[in-house]
């Protein structure tokens, strides 16, 4: 079944096409992997189907439901898409769980007199969301809970992805959208995140997964979309890829692939 439909997805820039007529679809319970060179459109394409650039041509679909151009991108991920950003968007004052809960703002509806009166609802409403952002943390073990009343800015890089993966996770999300999650990590945290992107897609999440590390790609993915300034240039399993003349003479040359 398919979850994602992208249909001739085009979004130009200062008269250059960032994105080009791309068309790919995520099916329930895949992981895609979305690699191509720096420049290709990867994160402008996440943005595009995120709400955060609404100016598009072509049509995106969830559950064969067209998604509105005009949807704001906390409207995008109360339907069920979530993210994480190439460059770590976290609160650094703040701590860890309220990072956390952050995320859940589109899960929760309290008035600002519930707020203020804290009523029972109120106060059974705030329960659950640290309850449901602690099993967030939880996903990533004693790296996070162990840190839980501590500032973000205190953590390592390699916590702040993780803390960035649970606060998307933490909404529930159909569908994780995961941009350049192992950037920064050494090979043995780069192995551990490929097992926790398996990990959720074994709870039902479905995924695309922006990454440059060829061998966390072939990991994780069930299939693999290629983009070359902006175009889709080939899409198949990690097989096909490896063995693909146009991805290796665009981007990634024979010996990269061990």
């Amino acid at each position: 079944m398919s979850l994602l439909e992208l249909a001739g997805v085009h979004k130009i820039f200062g008269g250059i096409d960032a994105v080009n007529q791309v068309s790919f679809s995520v099916e329930s319970g895949s992981v895609i992997g979305l690699i191509g060179p720096n420049g290709s459109g990867k994160t402008t394409l996440f943005n595009i189907i995120t709400g955060m650039y609404p100016d598009y041509e072509g049509s995106i679909s969830l559950e064969n439901r067209v998604l509105d151009r005009s949807s704001r991108p906390d409207q995008i991920k109360a339907l069920g898409i979530a993210r994480t950003f190439q460059n770590i968007r976290l609160f650094s004052a703040m701590t860890v769980l309220e990072n956390v809960i952050v995320g859940m703002h589109c899960l929760t509806h309290t008035s600002l007199i519930q707020a203020i009166v804290r009523t029972q609802g109120s106060r059974k409403k705030e329960k659950w969301v640290r309850e449901q952002a602690y099993r967030a943390l939880e996903f990533f073990g004693s790296r996070l809970t162990e840190n839980i009343d501590k500032p973000a800015a205190s953590l390592s890089y390699a916590n702040r992805r993780r803390l960035e993966i649970a606060r998307a996770m933490v909404a529930n999300p159909k569908l994780l959208l995961l941009d350049e999650p192992t950037a920064g990590m050494n090979p043995k945290e780069s192995e551990e995140l490929a097992d926790k992107i398996k990990q959720l897609q074994q709870k039902g999440i479905s995924l695309i997964v922006i990454e440059h590390d060829m061998n966390v790609v072939m990991g994780i993915s069930d299939r693999i979309v290629v983009l070359d300034h902006g175009a889709k240039i080939a899409e198949g399993i990690p097989e096909e890829i490896q063995s693909n003349k146009r991805v290796l003479d665009a981007y990634i040359g024979e010996s990269d692939w061990s």
